[in-house]
């Protein structure tokens, strides 16, 4: 008689751990302030104000928006946030800097709000697939918040990982 089949992966007491999961939701969209530059290069204050008053702010509401500078052209400090004044009533977050940048500020926030007891003493498996191209970051970030915690941390899927940290009695 033929033994069943059991899925020792299921049965396991390994908790998995999904960034995929903890990924905030929502639109990213760009800026580039070069648009608003005289010949891409050059900010003239009094044209950089007025085309920004007439800028349609309407299109990045409940939007996570990263500002960034597609020439070569030096942009003083205070183009960046008078630009966040206009966001700031509308976007749910705004940084300067690339999407994946963006995408590092708001694993940080989520992962520094991840509440780390019930990890303690457990045995971890950190996913390691995901269709979203998560930040390399947010994986050191969710490392430093759990290992103090996890008797076992493993990288991976259940049925291949590879062994990151195990702690000593």
């Amino acid at each position: 008689m033929e033994e069943p089949i059991v899925n020792r992966v299921a049965n396991s007491k390994l908790i998995t751990l999904d960034l995929e999961e903890l990924y905030p939701k929502g639109v990213r969209k760009g800026i580039d302030i070069s648009q608003w530059l005289k010949d891409g290069f050059v900010l003239i204050e009094k044209e950089f104000r007025a085309a920004l008053q007439k800028h349609d702010w309407s299109l990045y509401e409940n939007t996570y928006v990263f500002l960034y500078n597609s020439q070569e052209a030096i942009i003083p400090s205070w183009a960046y946030l008078l630009i966040h004044t206009y966001l700031h009533p509308l976007a749910k977050k705004v940084v300067v800097g690339s999407q994946k940048q963006l995408d590092t500020i708001l694993m940080k926030e989520v992962i520094d709000a991840l509440d780390s007891t019930p990890y303690k003493g457990k045995n971890l498996i950190i996913k390691g697939c995901s269709k979203i191209a998560m930040p390399q970051n947010a994986y050191l970030m969710l490392l430093d918040k759990i290992q103090d915690q996890a008797k076992k941390i493993m990288f991976g899927e259940a049925c291949s990982s590879v062994p990151l940290y195990t702690k000593k009695d």
